[in-house]
């Protein structure tokens, strides 16, 4: 079992992220994960910095710890030959502790490049092309690719780490989970559920299970919920929802509804360790294997200090309870 740490990249600007990763390493976390967004989901977060600067940082800055997108949309936004040498070279300046996942995405920040969002088969589909062509161009030489969405023209990646970076892709369904057994190297999800990981054991695959699980830490049970209702209310809309909206206007007006009671039931809120190790239980019942604790309180370096106080090691110690 390895333990991450959810950043922030919504919420914080891109000098704090990357002091936050030091952080994470000094308190002994395995690896950080952050999301790769133009826009924030709420305005209310404030920040959305470019992930792949702050990598490079993070990789100057670290000597230890993984570092994972979480996750990358290479279908719009990204042509994938970008983030096949975009993840090459943050392999090579981390020492090989770069870990890419990759995803189909939201509109709430491919939208902007204003080539339109494909429905979700399509978006599917695109991303199969999308890995087949980041594996090409892993294999060195000129490539080229033709797709039905995408395309690849006589292009060749010259700085590739002997050892390529693990893709963990993202799934939502067991369709997603085969998808990631056929031309990923891991799985990545926010639920906790057992039918994504038998999709991809079933289908052939191996390797690393991602799962991100909501908190909420503050001193009291109180500022925990009232910081998660005000900045990430967002993430109780739903996947249908989150996939859809194009700007953080329409999340803030989709998540008016949500209430503190809604809040309490789904992130673990508070200062007890007991209630975030049981909130990491099921991930760990359903197979995952890389836990993410996801903070959503309002002190980052104190949720930091208790992770180092001990909370790592006890969700790092669980086992599957049935």
């Amino acid at each position: 079992m390895q333990v991450g740490l959810k950043l922030a990249t919504e919420a914080f600007p891109p000098e704090e992220v990357v002091r936050q990763t030091v952080r994470a390493e000094e308190a002994g976390f395995d690896f950080v994960e952050m999301s790769d967004h133009f826009h924030p989901w709420l305005d209310a977060q404030g920040h959305s910095g470019f992930t792949w600067s702050m990598l490079g940082a993070m990789a100057a800055r670290t000597e230890r710890i993984g570092l994972v997108t979480g996750v990358t949309c290479p279908i719009i936004r990204y042509h994938p030959a970008i983030i096949a040498q975009a993840a090459a070279t943050v392999a090579l300046l981390s020492g090989g502790r770069f870990t890419l996942g990759i995803g189909a995405g939201e509109r709430l920040n491919e939208h902007v490049v204003g080539t339109g969002w494909p429905a979700v088969h399509v978006r599917h589909e695109m991303l199969r092309e999308a890995l087949q062509i980041i594996r090409q161009l892993w294999q060195g030489g000129y490539q080229t690719f033709e797709g039905k969405y995408l395309q690849l023209e006589d292009a060749r990646v010259f700085d590739l780490p002997e050892q390529l970076p693990v893709i963990a892709v993202a799934s939502g369904g067991p369709h997603a989970s085969r998808l990631a057994a056929e031309f990923g190297d891991g799985l990545f999800a926010t639920e906790p559920r057992e039918d994504l990981v038998a999709a991809f054991r079933d289908t052939g695959g191996s390797g690393p299970l991602y799962a991100e699980v909501p908190m909420a830490w503050a001193q009291d049970e109180e500022s925990a919920v009232a910081e998660a209702l005000e900045k990430s209310r967002w993430a109780l809309t739903g996947w249908k929802v989150m996939s859809e909206l194009p700007n953080p206007v329409n999340f803030d007006a989709a998540s008016q509804t949500v209430k503190e009671d809604d809040i309490r039931q789904q992130f673990s809120v508070g200062p007890d360790p007991d209630v975030h190790v049981a909130q990491a239980q099921p991930y760990v019942d359903a197979g995952f294997d890389h836990l993410v604790l996801q903070n959503v309180g309002p002190d980052p370096d104190g949720f930091i200090d208790a992770c180092a106080g001990g909370l790592i090691e006890r969700v790092r110690g669980l086992t599957p309870s049935s």
